[in-house]
């Protein structure tokens, strides 16, 4: 199983000259993402909580960034999209796929293991049919734009009817016009243009992807907002959410602090003193219907955490 893994990894090949499946199978899904712990898929990408995806819309990207790089994963982050609606926020789990330049011999190899796995229909569906709600289906195109337009309205009403999200891709799509006439439908793409796909074919599915400066698996948890995309490690994103949720706690209590005068700049944006620290949590017990997670949570939390 590891050498399957690992030999597609470098070569980009071995799923379909050893396992002959167009996607990773469920155990080498697991055996990709081997420190999530939790609820999996049937095909074996983890199932992140709906609740935290919910708790993540408020997390700012900047917090979930530096989050991240402080836990050494540095390459998460991917900006400068095309957003469809800059103003909202789309959370969700991330379903994979990649897209290469046109090879005859790869592309036939592409279509035959499809066909004996009993997928319809063009490959750039494919994706698609794989989608469970609270999916995103996130596709490394390779910025290709003319050409390379992965969906246009009617592929795009298929995503949202079985998604309830939008996508995140790499490339571009066409018929934008259609796409803003299905409503909650987003997409974070690097373009868009009228032609239809031509010189492209599916690499893979549920696989291991690049987008820009980020490498994505599947299973991922995705914040999408207006300035960028940050797509966070599945066995991170409770802690990623709680110590962002945590932050703007302490952000709250330290401006209105400011404000009231009570303590100076440099009081707050260094190591709280005993005191301030009494003087917090007496504000959290004031303030505890608005916090952002439960009482439990942030005393666990709190526990672990050396200030």
């Amino acid at each position: 199983m590891r050498k399957t893994i690992i030999c597609f990894l470098l070569l980009g090949c071995a799923v379909f000259s050893r396992a002959q499946q167009v996607t990773l199978s469920p155990d080498q899904l697991k055996a990709l993402t081997p420190e999530w712990k939790g609820e999996r898929f049937p095909d074996g990408r983890p199932k992140v909580s709906d609740r935290m995806l919910e708790r993540l819309k408020k997390v700012h990207l900047e917090e979930a960034w530096g989050i991240l790089r402080n836990k050494g994963y540095q390459n998460q982050f991917e900006g400068d999209w095309m957003v469809q609606h800059p103003d909202s926020v789309m959370t969700g789990r991330v379903v994979t796929a990649q897209y290469l330049p046109m090879r005859p011999d790869f592309d036939k190899l592409i279509k035959e293991t499809g066909k004996t796995e009993k997928r319809i229909g063009a490959t750039n569906s494919w994706p698609i049919d794989v989608l469970k709600e609270g999916d995103i289906y996130v596709a490394d195109s390779y910025g290709k734009i003319a050409d390379g337009t992965l969906i246009g309205d009617n592929l795009g009403n298929a995503i949202y009817a079985k998604s309830k999200r939008g996508v995140i891709f790499y490339g571009s799509v066409r018929d934008v016009e259609g796409l803003d006439e299905i409503n909650g439908f987003n997409s974070w793409t690097k373009g868009n243009d009228p032609s239809y796909i031509q010189q492209m074919m599916l690499g893979g599915i549920n696989v291991p992807i690049r987008i820009g400066r980020a490498t994505v698996l599947p299973g991922d948890a995705v914040l999408a907002k207006k300035y960028g995309v940050v797509f966070i490690p599945s066995h991170l994103l409770d802690s990623v959410v709680l110590q962002a949720e945590f932050i703007s706690l302490r952000d709250q209590f330290g401006h209105q602090r400011l404000r009231e005068g009570k303590y100076t700049p440099g009081q707050i944006d260094t190591q709280w003193t005993e005191e301030i620290k009494k003087d917090f949590l007496h504000w959290i017990d004031e303030n505890s219907s608005k916090l952002p997670m439960t009482r439990q949570e942030l005393d666990q939390y709190m526990k672990d955490r050396t200030w």
